[in-house]
């Protein structure tokens, strides 16, 4: 019999600690064992005593077999494994979780100051208490409007922070739930304290002058600390009137685009510990909650301090200023150690990038980023914001005391503590940079929720930004909990505008955001098929059918009868680089939208036959829905749309009317068509328009994603290739080259000379256009799943000629898989390997498609070598053929803006690298001089490198 062993057993959905707000939490479980062992049943013990008995397979998110759990109580749970061979594992170590979750209505009303005098006004909140010798257990639950931390005689209750979060605050508020019965002292007074500031609540939202605050002008925290006595007595303090406040304490002002405003002189010594003479302090105000206002503990994983940086470099600018490099362009704050003079303010100002040699901040807008720490002069101090965070690589520091040493310095990254998942390493550094860029640039934009940009006077949660960089999120870290929770408040503030999904969400932008519009109202279809596709979350699916379902009925009255989606604003295929305004891309609006409609019309009704198959013994119906009529009616639906999209689009000779590269992508990477003879002329158009622009990028935040499978599926590899390699602007790889450690909002958010793109919008961090690193996991690995949770993958590698190895591992639902592949002589050996209970569809270039059970599988696969002789470069080659070999267009660009910048530009933006004129005729008409061309020519013609 084969042996068998449990590697990790999970309750819940929370992957950073054994926690659990569900009453009915699902588990999950990974084993080690033989290739092919499979389960066939599983039993789980609860306490040490419930035994449930599972049949079959089912090891992802299984539904909880036993009572429901009641809160604020902690449990143990193990599993034992029974294989189809009748081998069994042991009983796994418990785990032991805590159930956070309220059975009774949160009616602890919310504190703050009675009377600030300025908005957004920090406060420190205090009261002391009496712990009798019988406590032997306490939770403290609290949420607040605003941002907050609680501490027990000045010992805070946990790591989080900037809790708790932003969510939808006219619908629900998150409420944190922790033991903290460690920090209590039986038969001693103590100090329940709370430091307060507005966060995301009293935030300034929209642009220029339209800037208002959304929800509020003042932050109130709302609290209970419930104490539980060995008689079974339950004693609660809540937020009250006995609660004390104060507003001259060392934080001064506090925001989150501005930074913060520390002066240690205004410190009240002592005042988070218990004896403190509150005398002085006011009594606060008592506000109760809005009834309609839901407080409820949420499965998603915290804010945390992630890891610390040091600067890597001081600089002094031209201006004489100092500043802080850190490498990095990361998310968070700054920590460091000072010792100076009392009433010494040292301050620092963030930003991403360097302009000139100066810090650039004009790319902020009306975001401060600065944080200023006034010095009490006590000694060596310690300073660092606490309810701010920036977007930075660059601190400038002014007002230091001494001597600036760097090792005082650390960067502190902040974000979602999320677990990472995936990797993906290759022989082309630029590209293991690339990913590294989007590996940083997610980790930047989940701050409590997916956001566009983490730096500027925006940090939202725009739909289009998140609906596009999902699969990516995905095949990066274990984004599960932290979508589903924002998905929750997609459904919230979509249930009252008749299905619209705002393009904010949560939504503070009001009227600018209520539009519906094509590729960001979809984030409510996408985002959830992502998560059953990645993580095998069918009961997330069921939970977004009645918001999947809206959106698409929404979508539908806006095409009208014709099924085609041609009316109202479309951000369409935003930041185009061929366009001269950001919503006016060369793609027709209404092609894209109405490729969209289609699609969120098959995602639908693939999801109703989805819920409908996980119905028990495969019932078509729940909750009085025939989710299979459903299915049927959403799949008839698509069908409509495509036709009419063909109908409308598609010209007799296999093009689009709109002929530009994102409605090609769109077309072919949608199934809007699946003949094989159109599927090929498409792709074929999709690669010339590609190569007439010298295989740079000519699609924007909605055709970037799909624009390599587009290719590849249409078998046009040589121009995805060329595609992702290029490393001239626009491209992938061209911020790279540039020094890029994050991605970009814009392809040349940084131009080439180094300057920053004169936009009022430009963003270093923002990670849409970092999609691709999905493309780099299922495509140049190879590895993707097949079915829902990778319960069955698809092994399909892509062997870039360029590449002599690549590799990508992932941690599935089922446990670790990964691919890689190395190239030797005239062969190329691929790795497999699957954990138990996943089977792969395995296809590779020289033989027909196989199928592969778990272990480690190698295969050699014979790569014949070209016979065909490339063409003879120089300046009076085809465009065509000069542009079909790697790296000639960057080179021919280069070396014309080498020599004269305004040549190179002007060259750039009306060369057509199309087939029928020599590169001599195309440079006559920008005149460069004579050597230049001659000394091209001779470049070209030493290049040796074999035709792609």
């Amino acid at each position: 019999m084969s042996t068998v062993t449990i590697s990790t057993l999970r309750v819940g959905r929370r992957r950073d600690r054994p926690l659990t707000a569900d009453a009915r939490p699902p588990v999950s479980w990974t084993v080690d064992a033989e290739p092919g062992w499979v389960q066939s049943a599983a039993r789980l013990r609860l306490d040490g005593e419930r035994i449930a008995e599972l049949e079959g397979e089912g090891c992802v998110l299984v539904a909880w077999p036993f009572e429901p759990l009641q809160g604020r109580r902690v449990h143990t749970l193990e599993l034992q494994v029974v294989g189809a061979d009748g081998s069994a594992s042991d009983w796994s170590a418990p785990v032991t979780f805590s159930v956070v979750r309220r059975t009774e209505p949160w009616t602890a009303p919310s504190i703050g100051l009675a009377h600030p005098d300025r908005p957004a006004q920090p406060v420190y909140l205090r009261r002391e208490f009496d712990v009798e010798p019988t406590v032997v257990a306490a939770t403290l639950d609290a949420t607040a409007h605003g941002v907050y931390q609680v501490a027990i005689d000045g010992v805070d209750v946990d790591d989080h922070v900037l809790k708790p979060g932003w969510t939808s605050y006219r619908h629900r508020l998150a409420l944190e739930s922790t033991d903290v019965s460690a920090l209590l002292r039986p038969g001693r007074r103590q100090a329940l304290t709370v430091r307060l500031a507005g966060g995301w609540f009293t935030e300034r939202y929209g642009f220029g002058s339209s800037a208002r605050r959304v929800y509020g002008d003042q932050p109130a925290v709302s609290i209970e600390l419930r104490l539980e006595h060995s008689d079974g007595r339950v004693e609660s303090l809540r937020s009250d009137e006995r609660w004390r406040a104060s507003s001259a304490v060392e934080l001064e002002s506090s925001g989150l685009y501005a930074g913060e405003t520390r002066d240690a002189r205004r410190r009240q010594e002592g005042w988070d510990a218990p004896g403190f003479d509150d005398g002085a302090w006011e009594p606060v105000a008592v506000v109760p909650l809005p009834p309609s206002l839901a407080v409820e503990a949420l499965d998603v994983e915290p804010v945390r301090r992630i890891e610390e940086r040091p600067p890597l470099a001081v600089l002094t600018t031209p201006s004489g200023a100092t500043v802080l490099d850190f490498g990095q362009n990361l998310v968070g704050r700054v920590r460091f150690t000072v010792e100076g003079p009392r009433g010494a303010t040292v301050t620092l100002r963030h930003a991403e990038v360097l302009e000139q040699g100066e810090l650039c901040v004009r790319a902020l807008r009306a975001a401060e980023s600065i944080d200023r720490f006034t010095l009490a002069g006590r000694g060596p101090e310690v300073m660092e914001p606490e309810f701010t965070f920036h977007g930075f690589r660059y601190v400038e520091v002014s007002g230091w005391p001494g001597e600036l040493r760097p090792e005082a310095f650390r960067a502190v990254v902040l974000h979602t503590d999320l677990d990472r998942t995936g990797g993906f390493g290759c022989s082309d550094h630029r590209l293991e940079r690339l990913h590294d860029n989007v590996v940083w640039s997610l980790r930047g934009n989940a701050v409590g929720l997916p956001t566009d940009c983490p730096q500027r006077d925006e940090r939202m949660g725009w739909t289009g930004d998140a609906q596009v960089f999902a699969p990516a999120a995905a095949s990066l870290f274990g984004v599960d909990a932290f979508l589903a929770s924002w998905l929750d408040d997609l459904a919230l503030e979509q249930g009252d505008r008749a299905g619209l999904v705002p393009t904010i969400i949560p939504d503070v932008l009001g009227e600018l955001s209520g539009v519906a519009a094509a590729g960001w109202g979809d984030a409510a279809t996408v985002v959830p098929t992502v998560l059953h596709e990645r993580y095998g979350d069918v009961a997330l699916l069921r939970r977004c059918l009645p918001s999947m379902r809206a959106w698409v009925d929404r979508a539908h009255r806006e095409a009208g009868p014709s099924r085609l989606w041609e009316t109202g604003f479309q951000y369409g295929d935003w930041l185009d680089p061929t366009a001269s305004r950001p919503d006016k891309a060369a793609a027709d609006p209404g092609l894209v939208a109405t490729a969209y409609l289609h699609r969120s019309t098959r995602l639908l009704a693939d999801a109703y036959r989805a819920v409908a198959e996980a119905e028990p013994g495969g019932a078509g119906e729940r909750d009085g829905e025939d989710l299979v009529a459903a299915q049927r009616g959403y799949a008839a639906l698509a069908e409509e749309v495509r036709q009419a999209f063909r109908h409308a689009y598609l010209t007799p000779a296999g093009r689009l009317m709109s002929d530009a590269p994102t409605a090609y992508a769109l077309t072919l990477a949608f199934g809007l068509v699946d003949d094989e003879p159109t599927v090929r002329r498409l792709g074929e158009r999709l690669a010339f328009l590609l190569r007439a622009r010298g295989y740079r990028m000519a699609t924007g935040f909605l055709g970037t994603p799909v624009v390599l499978d587009a290719l590849l599926d249409s078998g046009r590899s040589a121009a995805a290739e060329q595609l992702l390699l290029q490393d001239a602007c626009p491209s992938w790889l061209y911020p790279v080259t540039m020094g890029a450690t994050t991605m970009w909002e814009r392809w040349d958010s940084m131009l080439p000379d180094g300057s920053i793109n004169p936009s009022g919008m430009t963003s270093f961090n923002h990670y849409a256009l970092g999609s691709v690193a999905d493309v780099l996991h299922r495509r140049v690995g190879g590895l993707a799943p097949a079915a829902p949770g990778y319960r069955r993958v698809r092994i399909r590698p892509w062997l870039v000629s360029a590449l002599d190895h690549a590799r990508v591992h992932q941690e599935t639902p089922y446990g670790r898989a990964a691919v890689s592949w190395r190239r030797s002589g005239g062969s190329v050996t691929v790795v497999a390997e699957l954990p138990a209970g996943v089977t792969a569809s395995v296809e590779l270039p020289d033989r027909p498609a196989f199928e592969a059970g778990s272990g480690r599988h190698e295969w050699v696969v014979d790569e014949p070598r070209s016979s065909t002789q490339a063409p003879a470069l120089g300046v009076d080659a085809d465009l065509a053929d000069l542009a079909d070999r790697p790296g000639v267009c960057a080179l021919v660009s280069r070396r014309l803006a080498g020599a004269d910048p305004e040549l190179g530009r002007e060259f750039d933006e009306f060369v057509r690298w199309v087939p029928g004129r020599t590169l001599r005729a195309e440079l006559a008409a920008v005149s460069p001089p004579p050597e230049l061309v001659a000394s091209l020519d001779a470049e070209l013609r030493a290049l040796t490198a074999p035709a792609s």
